[in-house]
């Protein structure tokens, strides 16, 4: 048995003999048309038997640089777009958001997992099991990546809790920073800026990207704001807030 499913195999050695698991990975490579690797193969029986429990966790307990399983409910589909590798050859990438009892985070799906949101086998309010993603610091703060070991099922019938995420901020501007451009991955301009208002007890950092950038310059420190649909990430255990075009703010 090759060295990196023979770990796997111990998991269910009490259900199914090594020969079973073996056929079962060969079967699996062939239906993908070997788009999975004997290890991602392996994953998915265990999983399927109930016994991938490793490295399962909640999203409060992401971090960046490491690999998990995650289950949590899709809670907004944001963007899907195209892209150009260096090698010139084009994909797609997906960007949703994720959420469980105890926080919400990004989620990130290419190429070939792209697809199930194009064909409605995935939609907003779905329960998914993420198996061996990968967390990385991305543009919005911490992100699950399924790449090419990673798996994506979807729990049928399944029902989670998820936080009750706070969706408006409001409070007194204290400071607006000045505007900074950047370069976009398909080589157009943005522009960034922070703010700071005072909301209750607390000072709030605010970041706000493109179109609302040029819109916050129409408030002046002193006034009072709500901002709507805010965006809230967490980034090794810090809460972000985003103000992005889907945001409304308005004077109070």
């Amino acid at each position: 048995m090759h060295k990196t499913t023979s770990h796997l195999y111990e998991k269910i050695k009490d259900i199914e003999t090594k020969q079973e698991f073996k056929k079962e990975i060969r079967d699996i490579l062939k239906e993908s048309d070997e788009l999975f690797d004997e290890e991602t193969a392996g994953l998915l029986i265990i999983d399927k038997l109930g016994r991938n429990n490793e490295n399962l966790i909640k999203i409060k307990d992401v971090k960046n640089k490491k690999e998990c399983t995650i289950i949590a409910k899709i809670t907004k589909i944001k963007q899907q777009r195209t892209y150009t590798s260096k090698n010139g050859s084009k994909g797609k990438v997906a960007n949703l958001e994720i959420s469980d009892d105890t926080g919400t985070c990004n989620l990130v799906l290419w190429n070939k997992d792209v697809e199930l949101l194009k064909n409605k086998e995935l939609k907003e309010g779905d329960v998914v099991k993420i198996i061996n993603g990968y967390i990385k610091d991305g543009y919005n703060g911490l992100e699950i990546n399924i790449g090419k070991y990673g798996l994506i099922e979807i729990q049928k019938d399944k029902e989670i809790k998820v936080q009750k995420k706070k969706d408006f901020l409001e409070g007194k501007i204290l400071k607006i920073e000045s505007t900074k451009p950047f370069f976009k991955d398909n080589g157009e301009y943005g522009f960034v800026t922070n703010i700071k208002i005072q909301s209750k007890n607390q000072e709030k950092k605010i970041t706000i990207w493109d179109k609302k950038v040029k819109e916050i310059q129409n408030f002046k420190i002193g006034e009072n704001i709500k901002i709507e649909n805010i965006d809230i990430k967490n980034r090794n255990g810090t809460e972000e807030i985003h103000v992005n075009q889907n945001c409304e703010i308005k004077k109070i």
